[in-house]
């Protein structure tokens, strides 16, 4: 047993435990193991409050300097790129803000018809979002919603970039980010049966089930 091995070494240990002393270095080993435990339980305490101290100064973190960092490393890419897009944010509930660069909407230049008559819904494309953030404890996650058509087909589940501290979001990670962006939303606008996807986000008008794409060729 796993306590007999450890008497057995705090007795090699200790030195003369025989006879008239053995009671006595079994109620020492008692104690040894208790405060072993009790040293293991405070050591986790410790590590419970310093991610408790975290929360605290990632959250001060987000409002003293990483709220600008994002919003005006964002705002002079799309200056300086041409990129088409805004930045959104959202302080509805404090201390779970989200900053996001969106897109936006645009006409996917598809229609349906209504029937017989003479009339055609225009569908919308949304053209894709980057979000940070803000988590509960104060960390920031990054994702990426992808674009889609509206009526067609399901939006995917966000994608997680990474989930990362204040500390660790600087200027040249948030264009790293960027480059995610770009790389998503143009192989969703180019995609094709060579695409690495496992199978095909987009479902024929009228049909719940998913389309597969068999290539046999």
């Amino acid at each position: 047993m796993v306590v007999s091995e450890s008497l057995s070494t705090f007795i090699s240990n200790k030195g003369n435990c025989k006879g008239d002393h053995s009671i006595l270095c079994f109620v020492y080993f008692i104690k040894h193991v208790m405060d072993t435990k009790v040293k293991q339980l405070k050591d986790k305490v410790a590590a419970y409050n310093h991610v408790l101290e975290n929360t605290i100064i990632y959250r001060k973190a987000w409002i003293d300097t990483l709220k600008q960092l994002i919003s005006s490393t964002l705002q002079n890419f799309i200056t300086d790129s041409g990129l088409k897009g805004k930045i959104v944010e959202n302080n509805e509930m404090e201390n779970l803000e989200s900053i996001a660069l969106d897109l936006g909407r645009s006409s996917s230049g598809i229609t349906q018809s209504r029937g017989t008559e003479d009339i055609k819904n225009f569908m919308i494309k949304n053209n894709g979002v980057m979000i940070y953030q803000q988590l509960f404890n104060g960390k920031v996650m990054v994702m990426v919603q992808h674009p889609y058509i509206e009526g067609y087909g399901e939006p995917k589940e966000p994608q997680l970039l990474e989930i990362v501290t204040p500390g660790e979001l600087n200027a040249s990670l948030i264009y790293q980010h960027v480059e995610s962006l770009l790389d998503i939303i143009t192989e969703w606008e180019d995609f094709d049966d060579e695409s690495p996807q496992k199978k095909t986000v987009f479902q024929p008008i009228g049909f719940q089930h998913t389309l597969t794409l068999d290539k046999t060729n």
